[in-house]
């Protein structure tokens, strides 16, 4: 395809199959999305369809489009070009020589005919149709100079020549170097592709049980095979390490360059790279489970979209090439109806035909959407659409969920206190972690963990149980093997279940922490509450910096949590957040996205959860955390492969930038052909000058696009 028009030929042709439920066509990354009935339609219909009005569809693992199309254009600027350098000289050179001006005709016929005949075969088969695109532009304005110039040698007037070889030469040097430029922009994807692994080392057992190495192709890997990896070597599947530790560079899913260490039972992705150490990795996804093909997946779908600004160029694109012939033959008209010379006529209506650009109206927006989806990718951004960049654009409120999202979804012993009134029963802090952490260490509540995960720091010791009994929404209580002695661990609710008594001085602290945010839990021995833990979900590093640049972009903040309104106000305040939403139940996180909706906000949403879902759906723009479950990830329009809040930050700064870039180029590409036409039809703009113009508007364009490859 050569213009915005030609993608809107083939969309249109696509769209009338029968069975066809959606077709978009992609100009800038020349593919075709489709959606169809199998049972009414046939990839050879397809085919045939696209072949029908002049076009060929490329077979799957063909060479790279761009590389192939910019070699072709570059050879035919060449030839073009050196065949056109003794016409063009012919300009200097007054020989009235018949051999001279017959030499000079038959290079400018062969310039014409044979390096420009992409262009005329393509105005041609469109013709039968009537349809028309750039090339019927190009076509009608060399073969109008070269038809008149032909006649004028022969009837002894001035010719040109010159004007039809350097259309000719300027324009395939401009298509040279625009498939160069979009080479650039969809550079993203063949990135990504780079990265799958190809080979990977198999370890299997003989009969005798002894490991045996082989060297096979990933494609052959199954789910349950086990793989080595050496330090240097990349992860060739998804998987979870069975045997060694090592630390491994994740950047192609995150973003960072730091490396993370993982162990015997975690989780590692395909195209990760192991930096030290050998490990052994048991597969468990294959093929497009992988999380590296549902990037690829996720970069191509975003790239196949359209946003809605795109909508109105490509109407204009449908029309334009008509109107812009309609506007040359009116300007030859008008110059001969007031001058009554055919020559003084052809260069004008040429001029409007060269100077005309479909070009930059088609690649405006898709290289801008390219660029921008490759970019994020490359930074752990994945944008699901076009769509999406165009909205994220718009946002004027953040809501986060708390949770996971702004603090770390895990709770963290901030504070202990040991009731000093019991120090006469020998409750010490040594006695007070031991019997936390032999009760804490046979809990799976996220509470018990982080006690067991504190009494481990302080090296606590622990002693055996009986009768252990773990109470929901309670804590867990036991009797110590030793001693027979009742201890528990849990909230005030569990303490006055056992028959523990809190102490004044206890109760005191317990409300003093409670008053700080913080979520307490008493440990009691025998008939007495012995001490308090504190515990809160601290915020991420990164979560008060995020806060403060959504703020400096004008951006409001809303914090949205299941917490208690003292534990939401506490975390609310250290980070700076505009409005606090708590003790919201999973089901109304959706009202309070519609709530802030009715004040006018445009609203985005960020989770990890599976109950974040419908919010995520009603927000305007809903952002999912790729550490968080896969139904909050599939019903987001943008997800943020590692749980940082700043990344939010970045995703916003890229959609605005890439939303700017691209009303600039549609802004430049209208008023382009607004002023050149107008002052091609006055005879204003030498036919050449016209068509290194046009070259350069296309370029221009993909160049303002690379420019959404840099995130602030």
């Amino acid at each position: 395809m050569h213009c915005a028009s030609c993608a809107k030929i083939n969309e249109d042709v696509l769209k009338k199959l029968p069975g066809m439920k959606s077709a978009s066509v992609n100009y800038a990354n020349n593919h075709a999305y489709l959606e169809f009935d199998e049972a009414q339609l046939t990839l050879e219909d397809i085919k045939k369809a696209v072949k029908s009005v002049g076009y060929g569809i490329a077979a799957p693992g063909a060479a790279d489009t761009e590389k192939k199309e910019a070699r072709k254009y570059f050879l035919r600027f060449l030839i073009s070009a050196i065949l056109s350098t003794p016409v063009a000289a012919s300009m200097f050179i007054m020989m009235d020589n018949v051999l001279f001006k017959t030499a000079i005709m038959l290079l400018t016929m062969v310039v014409v005919l044979v390096t420009g005949w992409h262009f005329h075969i393509s105005f041609f088969k469109k013709l039968r149709r009537l349809q028309f695109s750039m090339d019927s532009l190009i076509s009608l304005g060399t073969l109008t100079a070269l038809i008149y110039s032909i006649w004028a040698n022969f009837a002894g007037k001035e010719v040109y020549f010159e004007t039809a070889v350097l259309i000719i030469v300027f324009i395939n040097l401009g298509k040279w170097l625009e498939h160069k430029s979009k080479g650039r922009a969809s550079q993203a994807i063949k990135n990504l592709l780079s990265l799958q692994v190809k080979k990977a080392t198999r370890l299997t057992k003989n009969d005798k049980g002894d490991v045996k190495e082989e060297q096979i192709d990933v494609e052959q890997l199954r789910p349950g095979d086990i793989v080595l990896v050496r330090s240097g070597e990349k992860i060739p599947l998804d998987g979870e390490i069975t045997d060694g530790e090592s630390s491994l560079d994740e950047a192609m899913l995150t973003g960072e360059s730091m490396p993370v260490y993982k162990n015997i039972g975690d989780e590692v992705y395909g195209a990760t790279i192991n930096l030290d150490g050998i490990i052994q990795v048991k597969i468990t996804k294959t093929g497009e489970d992988t999380v590296l093909a549902q990037i690829i997946q996720m970069v191509e779908s975003a790239q196949s979209t359209k946003a809605p600004i795109q909508h109105l160029a490509d109407k204009v694109a449908g029309v334009f090439v008509p109107i812009i012939m309609g506007i040359a033959a009116l300007t030859f008209i008008i110059w001969f109806a007031l001058t009554g010379d055919i020559e003084a006529s052809i260069l004008p209506t040429v001029a409007v035909l060269i100077i005309a650009c479909p070009c930059a109206l088609g690649l405006a927006t898709p290289t801008a959407i390219m660029v921008a989806s490759g970019t994020g990718a490359k930074n752990g951004i994945l944008i699901k659409s076009g769509e999406t960049l165009e909205k994220s654009g718009k946002i004027d409120a953040v809501i986060f969920d708390k949770t996971g999202t702004l603090t770390e979804g895990t709770p963290k012993v901030t504070g202990i206190f040991v009731d000093s009134s019991t120090d006469s029963a020998g409750n010490t802090e040594e006695k007070f972690l031991k019997v936390a952490h032999s009760l804490a260490k046979n809990s799976h509540h996220p509470l018990s963990k982080a006690i067991a995960l504190f009494a481990i720091t302080k090296n606590a010791d622990h002693t055996e149980l009986t009768e252990i009994k773990e109470s929901g929404g309670m804590g867990i209580a036991a009797k110590c093997k030793a001693h027979k002695t009742a201890i528990a661990l849990g909230n005030k609710k569990l303490m006055e279940s056992v028959g523990a008594s809190i102490s004044p001085e206890l109760a005191a602290q317990a409300a003093s922490f409670a008053d700080q945010g913080k979520t307490v839990s008493f440990v009691s021995h025998g008939d007495q509450a012995v001490g308090i833990f504190a515990l809160s979900d601290s915020a991420k590093q990164s979560s008060k910096q995020a806060i403060t640049e959504l703020h400096k972009m004008g951006i409001e903040v809303a914090l949205l949590t299941g917490d208690n309104q003292k534990t939401a106000d506490a975390i609310g305040t250290e980070l700076g957040i505009d409005k606090i939403f708590a003790e919201v139940m999973p089901k109304d996180k959706v009202d309070v996205v519609k709530k802030m909706q009715a004040q006018g906000k445009f609203v985005a949403f960020v989770g990890d959860g599976i109950n974040d879902a419908p919010a995520l759906a009603q927000a305007n723009l809903g952002i999912g955390i790729g550490t968080g479950t896969d139904v909050a990830i599939e019903t987001s329009e943008m997800v943020l492969m590692k749980g940082d809040p700043i990344k939010v930050v970045s995703a916003i700064k890229l959609a605005r930038r890439t939303y700017k870039i691209i009303k600039e180029n549609l802004f430049w590409a209208f008023v382009y052909n607004l002023i050149f036409v107008p002052i091609a039809g006055l005879g204003l703009l030498q036919p050449v000058f016209g068509s290194i113009a046009m070259s350069l508007s296309s370029i221009s364009v993909v160049s303002n696009s690379l420019r959404a490859k840099k995130i602030k």
